[in-house]
């Protein structure tokens, strides 16, 4: 298990980036939260094994539809152990 802090840039807010998040973690069995940030990125902190993680921040690179990335910072952590995927 590990626990990655993901930061996301470019038109990410108003094209339901979280809720798409949200549906992609709990497809791969990842806890952890995604919340909209006052700069206009979507920070989200993600925990599960190494394989799910690694298709999880493929799908973050890309995002939902109408999203436009322009950036994707990714830091390692400590493990909070969430027990689920939330939207704040």
């Amino acid at each position: 298990m590990k626990h990655l802090s993901i930061r996301i840039y470019g038109s990410v807010q108003g094209v339901f980036f979280r809720y798409s998040a949200k549906s992609q973690a709990e497809k791969l069995g990842i806890k952890g939260l995604v919340r909209n940030e006052s700069d206009g990125s979507v920070y989200i902190e993600a925990e599960g094994d190494g394989a799910a993680l690694e298709k999880f921040l493929e799908w973050c690179r890309a995002g939902p539809t109408f999203a436009d990335i322009q950036n994707v910072k990714i830091e390692e952590a400590p493990l909070k152990n969430f027990t689920e995927f939330v939207i704040l």
